[in-house]
């Protein structure tokens, strides 16, 4: 079993106001890197005009920010556990706030490219920093699962918002406040961690494993833009083919090398710890099917129904407090029911979700298109990331604690990037090119029938080999 290196703070047995401050800090920089995958997409049509931006600068606009993100998240999740988690958090957060700024001042095409991937290696580092934080402020029980129940609804709910967001922002100031935003609640929770947050990290004489560093980082943001490049070049391009299997060759390189340093950056035995592996599977196949369903449902409403950008962001706002309700009803049932129990379970009500929604029609009606099933998916997906993430980092040692929320972070993240690629191109198989609201609908719907079929081997994937009981790690 690993062995927990002695740390330099000591939480308390039971959470103090001051506890809970730090689980609000923490929750607010979760909130920010989320909310910035999704927000920008509304204001894109703003942003080219205004500064003429290409077809491909447009689509770099996304895959700037989601390359860094990706591939620097282990990384900046080993990162918090030697060089200080709070120490971390305020790097990442600064980092990602001061790029938010130069994006929202951007006068040129590259300005604004340049820091979108400078806030996606801001938020590389920021995103473990904040699930690390949380974990190691509150003690491990019911309080803990509460903590990271809060985390998973401002996560979900951070992306949920993000259309809303963005169409308000857009329509009512400018593209730029999708970005400047960012910078008042940024400087906020900057001043609020500053005070508030106590240093910790691992005491163990380990070093930064550098050539580990370099390759995952180097495999992952590879990987990453290999998968995004289907969309414009197709799964059979040579622009697509080459990143794919260079990426997947700097991993197998990387795991090779942590096979034999004494000091790796990702310890492989932790792949050994049942809860780790299986947690970590679990939630790259939720991944896959729930990313993707903000971005259909997104199309569905404005490309199919004809609403607007401002009105799909409201549309979908019972969904977004339904995954806040699924994620805070979670550790009540895990106390009850057992982590596993409750991931198998919010697994199956989002599949049931994405099935009924993939019965959508042309003229659908609100209740029964978009309300009903987006709130049954959205309940599901609350309540299954709180319990995956818990076992995810509840099985290492303290002073793994970054890196395994580093890792739960990456698998939800590749699992999001990869399955939007895959069912992106399984809809637009579909609709063969047609752009009529009952082709489109029929693209969308297939997309969602898939997701569906990718829950229901999630929740077997977690019948199977998620442990009953914490102790079976």
């Amino acid at each position: 079993m690993v062995q927990a290196p002695s740390e330099t703070v000591i939480p308390p047995t039971r959470p103090t106001t001051r506890t809970w401050l730090v689980v609000l800090a923490a929750c607010a920089g979760q909130f920010l890197v989320v909310l910035d995958v999704s927000v920008v997409n509304v204001a894109l049509p703003s942003m080219r005009s205004d500064l003429g931006l290409s077809a491909a600068g447009l689509q770099w606009v996304v895959n700037a920010y989601a390359i860094a993100f990706a591939g620097f998240m282990l990384l900046g999740g080993r990162a918090a556990d030697l060089f200080g988690r709070k120490r971390t958090f305020l790097v990442g957060l600064g980092l990602f706030t001061a790029a938010s700024l130069a994006g929202g001042l951007a006068q040129q095409e590259w300005h604004l490219l340049a820091a979108r991937a400078v806030q996606g290696l801001g938020a590389a580092v920021l995103a473990p920093a904040t699930l690390t934080i949380l974990t190691s402020a509150v003690p491990e029980g019911a309080a803990r699962a509460r903590a990271i129940g809060t985390w998973s609804a401002v996560g979900a709910g951070g992306g949920a918002a993000g259309g809303l967001v963005g169409g308000v922002l857009t329509d009512g100031l400018s593209w730029r406040w999708v970005l400047l935003i960012n910078v008042p609640i940024g400087a906020l929770v900057l001043a609020g961690a500053a005070v508030w947050i106590v240093e910790s990290h691992a005491k163990d004489g380990r070093r930064l494993d550098l050539p580990g560093a370099l390759l995952v980082t180097a495999g992952l943001a590879t990987l990453t833009y290999g998968i995004v490049q289907t969309e414009a070049e197709g799964w059979g391009a040579a622009a697509t083919l080459v990143p794919l299997v260079a990426g997947l060759l700097l991993l197998g390189l990387f795991v090779a090398v942590e096979a034999r340093t004494k000091a790796p950056l990702m310890p492989l035995k932790f792949f050994r710890l049942r809860a780790v592996s299986a947690a970590n599977a679990a939630m790259f196949v939720n991944g896959s099917a729930m990313f993707s369903m903000w971005f259909f449902m997104t199309l569905y409403a404005q490309n199919v129904l004809g609403y607007t950008p401002l009105g799909a962001g409201l549309a979908l706002i019972p969904s977004s407090l339904s995954v806040v309700i699924g994620a805070k009803l979670a550790p009540r049932l895990m106390a009850r029911t057992g982590a596993r129990q409750v991931a198998i379970t919010g697994t199956l009500v989002a599949a049931v979700g994405m099935a009924w929604q993939s019965t959508m029609g042309a003229d659908g009606s609100y209740a029964s298109a978009i309300l009903g099933p987006g709130i049954l998916m959205m309940v599901g997906a609350g309540l299954a990331a709180t319990p995956l993430a818990s076992l995810a980092t509840s099985a290492g040692a303290p002073g793994d604690a970054g890196l395994l929320s580093g890792l739960i972070n990456t698998s939800r993240t590749m699992g999001g990037a990869l399955g939007l690629a895959v069912l992106s191109t399984i809809a637009a198989s579909r609709t063969g090119g047609a752009v009529t609201p009952e082709a489109l609908t029929a693209g969308y719907a297939l997309a969602f029938r898939a997701g569906a079929a990718a829950l229901l081997a999630g929740a077997v994937l977690m019948l199977i080999w998620l442990p009953r009981r914490k102790s079976a790690a």
